[in-house]
């Protein structure tokens, strides 16, 4: 069982920040031809989940990993607060239109486990919805696996409370960054433990696609832990150029 408590939020220390960020450009430059190669073939489809705690970084990855990639083969969907018509239907139907087609790279920026985190949090959503909801979430997933050939890659953003604040606290005052700034973050800070039990509870209930735990305090190591599963999965497909038939 995954206990965030024993993981560490930063990179091992042996590490070197710039021989890795060197790496980081490389596994870059393959993911472009990678991405090419993808969507010519058109055989698989790729989704990418980023879940974590407010300012783990969730912007940040999607814009500075994907961002070498081609942006006509890639959709990103921000899951909000569901709308009227999207709470007249099914939890998972607004999840389901945005998945990726054959050839096409889905990011879902928060996802269908907002309705079996927040909830609970909050208490919008007793144990027994929560765990059919989840049964109905690991069942979805099985569909687009085995259904779509779709490669799902689910990424929880690990940072630490103390480097969450710091985040927090610098939307106040970097003008780049003011956009950002909801006084609600700091109300949900408050709740850390119970969101934190709420992860770990989904990564041993819906961990049939596994979890990848990233430390991401230290954003070039983020992005690099990223970039490297996404470019594994792409290899692990296998997969050819089409030639031509006549």
């Amino acid at each position: 069982m995954i206990r965030l408590s024993e993981i560490s939020t930063r990179a091992p220390e042996k590490l070197d920040k710039d021989e890795t960020k060197k790496d980081l450009k490389k596994i870059l430059d393959d993911l472009s031809d990678l991405q090419n190669l993808f969507y010519a073939e058109g055989k698989h489809a790729l989704l990418v989940i980023f879940q974590g705690m407010d300012a783990s970084g969730k912007d940040g990855a999607i814009k500075n990993v994907f961002s070498a990639m081609n942006p006509q083969g890639i959709r990103v969907t921000s899951f909000k607060t569901p709308t009227p018509e999207e709470l007249s239907h099914d939890f998972l139907w607004r999840i389901h239109q945005h998945t990726p087609s054959k050839g096409m790279i889905g990011i879902f920026n928060r996802s269908q486990y907002e309705d079996v985190l927040i909830t609970r949090v909050h208490g919008w959503c007793d144990d027994k919805t929560a765990l059919t909801r989840m049964e109905a979430i690991n069942n979805f997933e099985r569909l687009l696996s085995l259904h779509n050939n779709t490669t799902i890659l689910k990424f929880y953003l690990h940072v630490s409370k103390e480097e969450q604040l710091e985040r927090l606290e610098e939307r106040k005052v970097n003008p780049k960054k003011m956009w950002k700034y909801n006084s609600k973050d700091f109300d949900e800070r408050d709740l850390w433990d119970k969101y934190r039990n709420m992860y770990e509870d989904c990564f041993e209930k819906c961990n049939e696609v596994p979890w990848i735990i990233v430390p991401s305090d230290q954003n070039w190591f983020k992005e690099y832990t990223i970039a490297k599963h996404v470019k594994n999965a792409f290899e692990r497909m296998n997969m050819q150029y089409p030639s031509i038939t006549s």
